[in-house]
């Protein structure tokens, strides 16, 4: 069988595929460990979102940044996340493309029954590996609610719960707020 790669047009499977994503019909699609996902959160799970958002949103403007739900790339990885928040400096989100992780200053995920094990392992470990700061873990199925900071190569080294819904958490620098878990 002849393949683009015979013609000569060397096209890289991954640029291909997240190319492909980028492209598609503006829903939310993620590509999970080369799986590609469609993401369609109930009301419950936005509602926890927004949640996290109102209380962010004042020191998010403070720190100059912005929050939003807009595309993670994992270069070299068979990965394209779009997270249910992350926060990140203005000017880097005007340009329109993707960020990487070690771009923002906090990602939240935030589960439901068909993606929790993802958010709970892949994302946290592939979150940790490409440098995002914080990622806060809003388990709605375990109902609890957990702080992953300090990213390294092997995973967050450290871990600030699992805390059961209605415990104050605390966000650390450069957020230092505490979030009301109670409505989630």
């Amino acid at each position: 069988m002849t393949t683009a790669h015979d013609y000569g047009w060397g096209i890289d499977p991954e640029h291909a595929l997240k190319y492909a994503i980028r492209h598609h019909s503006g829903d939310r699609t993620e590509i999970v460990e080369g799986t590609i996902t469609q993401v369609t959160p109930s009301w419950d799970h936005e509602n926890a979102a927004e949640e996290i958002r109102d209380q962010i949103k004042p020191r998010v403007r403070e720190l100059g940044c912005v929050t939003g739900s807009g595309n993670l790339d994992l270069p070299g990885s068979p990965n394209w996340y779009v997270p249910d928040i992350a926060v990140a400096p203005r000017d880097l989100a005007r340009g329109g493309d993707a960020l990487v992780p070690d771009q923002t200053l906090l990602i939240v995920e935030v589960t439901s029954e068909s993606n929790a094990e993802t958010d709970r392992v892949v994302k946290r470990r592939r979150y940790a590996e490409y440098g995002a700061p914080l990622y806060l873990l809003v388990d709605r199925v375990e109902k609890t609610v957990t702080v992953f900071s300090e990213p390294g190569g092997l995973g967050y080294t450290r871990t600030d719960g699992p805390h059961p819904f209605g415990t104050p958490v605390r966000l650390p620098e450069p957020f230092d707020l505490e979030l009301d878990t109670t409505g989630l």
